[in-house]
């Protein structure tokens, strides 16, 4: 990036007790094909080494714009809005520090934004991967459409968008602990915003037992709510008066599925059995390949020949393998 200009990219990584996935985070913007970006880690009130493990990050690659800002713990919503405020980039990147993005990632979301004044997000499909050796798997997501948007999530968190919109929207919900992705999204609809999806896994999201995506899931419905309530010209006005009565003395029975609109019932079940289809493959894979893996092994002392090694520790080295 040539001094004295200010960067294209701003990649901004909230980080809370995850130091021990922050280097492969920062990893995969370092390796990005586009290379002018700048990174901001925003330490949001960890009580691991994180400061220490992002403070010999930047030490590590000092030809390249990394910063880090440190916060009292106030939750990813604030950590993204305290990152992006600080941030100088025309277009910006959330990663959270616990995934990856693959190495053309930036170079083909910059090339949707600049091709289309029209286009203010650039979405991708995604792989996920897990901390052992299992190949990483790709997630494919619908093309964007602003009605699907309003019914189900239909993008990840990590998207590449135009500052404007998060000025527009007002940022992230702070008050959000679960979903705020989700209503970050929709308050760009409201605001007239439009989105492009790349057809190409390039996001890699870690897959792990626990993290706030579980507790979106787990309370999908009180999240839709709340959504509908702070948008309430988007919604039809059944959705608006379940969705005020979910938020009020009446939360446990108006959740039941019997008092659910059928719009809202209908794509919260789909989503659950989207999510159990994609975890469903995600352990049939992982049995086929372990189960392989001690075939190779066996055959390998059975013939005296050394067993095929595993794949790379990097999961963003081996993301083209998901294409």
């Amino acid at each position: 990036m040539p001094h004295g200009s200010d960067p294209v990219v701003s990649v901004v990584i909230p980080c809370h007790d995850y130091a021990r996935y922050l280097p492969d985070a920062v990893s995969s913007v370092v390796a990005q094909t586009f290379r002018d970006w700048e990174l901001v880690i925003v330490d949001d009130g960890s009580t691991d080494d994180t400061a220490e493990v992002a403070k010999g990050l930047i030490a590590r690659h000092p030809d390249r714009c990394i910063r880090l800002l440190r916060q009292a713990n106030a939750g990813v919503s604030a950590a993204r809005n305290t990152g992006i405020e600080a941030a100088v980039g025309r277009y910006i990147l959330p990663l959270d520090a616990d995934d990856v993005i693959a190495p053309t990632m930036l170079e083909k979301t910059v090339a949707v934004l600049d091709g289309d004044p029209g286009v203010a997000i650039a979405s991708t499909d995604v792989f996920t991967f897990t901390d052992d050796d299992l190949p990483p798997q790709a997630m494919p997501l619908p093309a964007y459409s602003r009605e699907l948007m309003l019914q189900r999530l239909i993008m990840f968190y990590c998207s590449l968008y135009r500052r404007e919109a998060w000025q527009a929207v007002g940022g992230y919900d702070e008050s959000m602990r679960a979903g705020e992705d989700w209503d970050f999204w929709i308050g760009c609809v409201e605001q007239g915003f439009d989105a492009h999806h790349i057809h190409e896994p390039l996001f890699g999201a870690r897959n792990k037992d626990t993290g706030l995506h579980l507790e979106a899931a787990e309370n999908d419905l009180a999240i839709r709510a709340r959504i509908v309530v702070k948008h309430p010209g988007l919604y039809k006005p059944i959705t608006r008066g379940w969705a005020h009565a979910v938020l009020g003395q009446d939360a446990e029975a108006c959740l039941r599925d019997e008092n659910v609109p059928d719009d809202i019932l209908t794509r919260a079940a789909e989503m659950d059995q989207f999510l159990g289809a994609v975890m469903a493959l995600q352990r049939t894979a992982r049995v086929q390949y372990y189960h392989i893996r001690r075939l190779e092994k066996a055959l390998a002392a059975h013939t005296g020949t050394a067993a095929p090694p595993t794949r790379e520790s990097d999961p963003a080295a081996t993301a083209a393998a998901v294409h």
